[in-house]
């Protein structure tokens, strides 16, 4: 091996032990009891292996010499004292807000425009904040099937389907990567390597739980071993994580809601009524005004059992109502979740058989069942067209006859009705259940031929047939159909078995009885699924060398197949569900690819490599990616790496097909919640502008979610994507072997991404506020949106389209340091820093999303700093470790809580900034413990001191973003493991 090829190996091997992707020592750098535990062997006798790690096809021991790599060793997972790898992923400081079970969001909210779902109960990663679409999850190299959830058909993987217990590492590129994996690498690519071999039996119990509560258990039973040319392993794990009540927080259990629901909801337990009476002559209050500004608007007084409606003093006297008020909103985050449940079931296998000792035949299975929940508060009941549910709930009238009406008069949807809402409590909450099973079977052959090292060859052959599979059973929703008999006609309704007339006039005085709630009431079944078949052939080689460097070469092809199904319930699909309108959808797509990947030693210090992949799909034609990498070895220690790529995304299934709607939390400009902008001998642009858009005077927005039709384009066309990065490793020689220290290299990488066509919708509230700010009739800009005479919003259109562009660029830092062995023990201490310089999408009109660095929107933030430390202390059997992450802070526009009196809110300030977070973990493990061999046990507390998340107004459900921030309160952990 010549002198450079060493020095190559050298820095390649440096950058494989430098700091993982959360920030924790590899396996490699633990104490001798830790790498036993664990399997790991020792760094140097790796050096001169030749492996195939994410970002290359090439098999060679500097693979990932160009680009940004972390590798996360199974002694850094237990460390994190977490249980499952989708909460560990998402805290590395190059990912995003994700979703996990921290969101409490079903049909509740509607769903999302990309036809997805609410994917409930899952767990996803995102890197470069680009969205978990544009982030590729492999297992073994080979791609994972996206999830189902029952919502719709993703074009993410759910990480709750694959167990921690049989993962060997994670490999997470944080570059584009289409030229080398295909579709779907535009940010990055995560590869889960599970375990291969194992010999002999572990049993690995583990739990921890929150300071309010939501209990985790997690067991694991391995059993592998060998005999001749056949080696084996089996693992079954049990995993159950307990709920936790949103009333368990302070900040959700508020009587008066604080954040994350504005002022609260309308849909109240009391009810609220907004109608007008035509025998109330104009302009009197309650008259029917055409621009509605007259109308009644009121609600019950607390304590009513008899309502009582005095039209002459509505509001005073006899009547027992009083106008409807902020004061009087509800607070529906009490009886959310800060923590779903979920029961998980695994089975995994995998075995090989070595024909002879150049060919090897693979196969392996998971099956993975999840049972979880998520949970809403009751269902409020809106019927009249100022709802604005775009549905049937729009339609419906209440008729003079029911015997619970106290106005006395027929409140007509095409006249005199605005809308009459009450939310009946007395119900209970919405709950969606979801089951959710994965099946997986992979087998191929794999092999080598050719003589010496430098002509060896390396094959391999796979089948790949995956499948995830859910359904979700809704009960707390109501049939809208029967919702119109109950307040209909009762001579209508008694025609109909088991119709009795509804009460919406009650209030808590006078509850909705169980046979009312009977027959309006429905559960509904949802269904979904997604097939993923692979054929793949690789084969890898070095055929010739320049001088006495080998010049590296992969070439493959890969055949795909993708069948998505989603069959929401009849009541649904016929927009006679209360519940967010869906359509089936049902497709399919497959893809034919090959690719070509090249290693070029030029010159002794100087590397290159290239990539090219051709894809060719049966709906969207062809396209060809490339990518291009330097490195460059001045020194033994110094190294200089860049690459260039460029990358494609087909639209996924949901992408193409869905439909649905969603609650779209909106600020209207033209009278944000208790703050009317248009008012008489008010002439700013801003009141013009409404006025030109029907706003009356006087008018403020009704309710912060705004029902808006969403879905997929059957137009789409792919996204595409530019990507560059640039970086230094430094491994200090020097630092070998001295009396204090024994290593430490430091990794620096600038990167940027450029996506032109991104799929995604436009940004609403950025589109209305530009549609208002253009003058309030732009056709261009107000195409989407028009008004009710109440001033309301309809609800807007907002499908999916190519938007303009996406741009993101930023810098990583890993330093990596350990100590030579000390009187009192191995140290070691590590920092991972990302910064975000910028984030930008812009859509095709030219406006830009309020998304941006530092900026907290739709329950996802993008901090500009990202960071985790760790020092780490170990000495013979023992090992201390003390983790500590930081968030920098972001700010939030005040919205509808600007006028609040929310503290941080109030009329001075229309921003609201959400302070850094610090988060403290300390992990203590005792191997060989109680000097039995082969038992270690671990225990730790994350979140040492207990910090909350900061408080979110614009956030949904329960006032902070759960996609960045830990739940409040520590999470203590203990985990136990035997082999023998």
């Amino acid at each position: 091996m010549s002198k450079v090829s060493s020095i190559r190996v050298h820095v390649a091997s440096a950058c494989l032990v430098s700091l993982g992707a959360t920030g924790v020592v590899l396996a490699q750098q633990a104490s001798p009891a830790t790498a036993a535990s664990t399997g790991a062997t020792n760094q140097k006798s790796e050096q001169l292996q030749e492996v195939i790690v994410t970002g290359s096809r090439i098999a060679e021991s500097e693979a990932q010499r160009e680009q940004p790599l972390s590798v996360i060793s199974t002694a850094a997972m237990q460390k994190t004292g977490l249980a499952d790898v989708g909460t560990l992923l998402q805290q590395i400081t190059t990912g995003g807000s994700a979703l996990n079970t921290k969101f409490n969001s079903s049909g509740n909210f509607g769903y999302p425009p990309d036809g997805g779902g609410i994917a409930a109960g899952a767990s996803e990663v995102d890197l470069r904040n680009l969205d978990p679409k544009r982030t590729l999850v492999l297992v073994d190299g080979l791609r994972w099937v996206n999830e189902s959830s029952a919502s719709g058909v993703s074009g993410s993987a759910d990480l709750n389907t694959i167990p921690m217990s049989v993962i060997d590492h994670i490999e997470v590129l944080e570059d584009g990567a289409s030229a080398i994996y295909g579709s779907d690498a535009i940010a990055g690519v995560v590869n889960i390597i599970t375990k291969k071999r194992f010999d002999g039996v572990q049993v690995e119990g583990y739990t921890g739980e929150y300071s309010k509560g939501g209990r985790n258990t997690e067991g694991s039973l391995t059993v592998g071993g060998s005999s001749g040319r056949f080696s084996g392993m089996f693992v079954a794990t049990y995993f159950k994580q307990d709920a936790i009540s949103s009333s368990k927080w302070w900040q959700s259990a508020f009587p008066e809601p604080l954040a994350g629901i504005g002022a609260g909801s309308s849909g109240t337990p009391q009810g609220r009524d907004l109608f007008c009476d035509p025998a109330v002559t104009a302009p009197n209050y309650g008259s029917c005004t055409a621009d509605q500004s007259e109308f009644y608007d009121v609600t019950l007084n607390t304590g009513t059992t008899n309502p009582v409606f005095d039209p002459n003093n509505p509001v005073g006297g006899t009547s027992t109502y009083h106008n409807f008020s902020g004061a009087d909103r509800f607070n529906y985050a009490v009886y959310n979740l800060l923590l779903t449940p979920q029961d998980r079931k695994s089975l995994f296998s995998n075995f090989t058989y070595s024909v002879n000792d150049n060919l090897d035949v693979y196969a392996k299975g998971l099956y993975n069942t999840r049972e979880s929940v998520n949970q809403a508060a009751p269902e409020p009941i809106f019927v009249g067209p100022v709802a604005g549910t775009g549905g049937l709930a729009d339609r419906i009238s209440i008729s003079a006859l029911n015997p619970y009406n106290p106005f006395g008069i027929d409140l007509d949807a095409n006249s005199n009705l605005g809308f009459v809402t009450r939310r009946p409590i007395e119900g209970g909450p919405r709950v969606f259940t979801q089951n959710v099973d994965t099946w997986y079977f992979g087998t191929g052959l794999k092999g080598h031929f050719g003589g010496a090292s430098s002509s060896d060859y390396r094959w391999d052959v796979n089948f790949v047939d995956s499948v995830n599979k859910a359904s979700q059973v809704f009960t707390g929703g109501y049939n809208l159909a029967n919702l119109q008999l109950a307040l209909g006609d009762p001579a209508v309704c008694a025609q109909v078995p088991n119709c009795v007339p509804l009460d919406l006039f009650g209030g808590q005085g006078r509850p909705i009885t169980r046979q009312m709630l009977n027959f309006v009431e429905v559960t509904q079944h949802d269904e979904s699924e997604q097939d993923l078949k692979i054929f793949s052939a690789n084969i890898t080689g070095h055929p010739f060398s320049i001088v006495d460097r080998p010049v590296g070469i992969a070439v493959g092809a890969e055949h795909r197949q993708y069948v998505g199904i989603f069959n929401p319930d009849p009541l649904r699909q016929n927009g006679l569900s209360q519940d967010s309108p869906a359509q089936r959808v049902f497709g399919g797509y497959h893809v034919n690819e090959a690719y070509a990947e090249f290693s070029v030693p030029v010159l002794e210090t100087l590397g290159a490599s290239a990539a090219a992949r051709y894809s060719d799909y049966s709906d969207f034609g062809s396209t060809t990616t490339f990518k291009g990498g330097l490195r460059w070895q001045p020194t033994r220690d110094f190294g200089l790496r860049g690459d260039y790529s460029t990358g494609f995304r087909a639209p996924d299934l949901g992408e193409l097909f869905g439909l649905t709607n969603f609650g779209a939390t909106l600020v209207d400009p033209c009278g944000p919640t208790g703050s009317p902008v248009v008012l008489p001998g008010v002439n700013t642009p801003l009141a013009q502008a409404c006025r030109a858009q029907g706003v009356p005077n006087g008018f403020t927005q009704a309710n912060t979610q705004i029902t808006t039709f969403t879905g997929g384009n059957a137009h789409l066309h792919p996204e595409k994507s530019k990507s560059f990065s640039a970086g230094i490793v430094y491994d200090a020689s020097w630092a070998e072997n001295m009396p204090a220290t024994n290593r430490l290299t430091v990794e620096s990488t600038y990167y940027h991404h450029k996506i032109t066509g991104a799929i995604q919708a436009a940004d609403l509230q950025s589109l209305l506020n530009a549609c208002v700010n253009a003058g309030g009739t732009n056709p261009t800009l107000c195409s989407g949106f028009s008004r009710g005479p109440s001033g309301n919003l309809n609800p807007p259109s907002n499908f999916l389209e190519n938007i303009g562009e996406i741009t993101t660029d930023g810098e990583d830092l890993k330093i990596n340091w350990g100590s030579s062995p000390l009187p009192f023990g191995n140290l070691s201490a590590s920092v991972t820093v990302t910064r975000v310089n910028g984030y930008k999408a812009v859509d095709n009109f030219g406006n830009v999303a309020q998304r941006q660095v530092g900026v907290e929107v739709s329950n996802t933030a993008i901090p500009r700093y990202r960071m985790i430390d760790q020092i780490g202390w170990s000495m013979a059997d023992y090992q201390l470790t003390w983790t500590i992450r930081y968030l920098s802070a972001v700010t939030e526009a005040c919205g509808n809580a600007l006028t609040t009196g929310v503290p941080g809110c109030e009329t001075s300030s229309t921003i609201h900034t959400m302070h850094a977070v610090t988060y403290n973990d300390v992990n203590f493990a005792y191997f060989d413990a109680f000097r039995l061999h082969g038992l270690t046990i671990q225990a730790g507390v994350n979140n040492l001191f207990g910090v909350n998340p900061p408080i979110c107004f614009t956030c949904t459900l329960n006032g902070y973003d759960a996609g960045t921030y830990d739940l409040p309160g520590a999470f203590w952990n203990v985990r136990a493991s035997y082999k023998f």
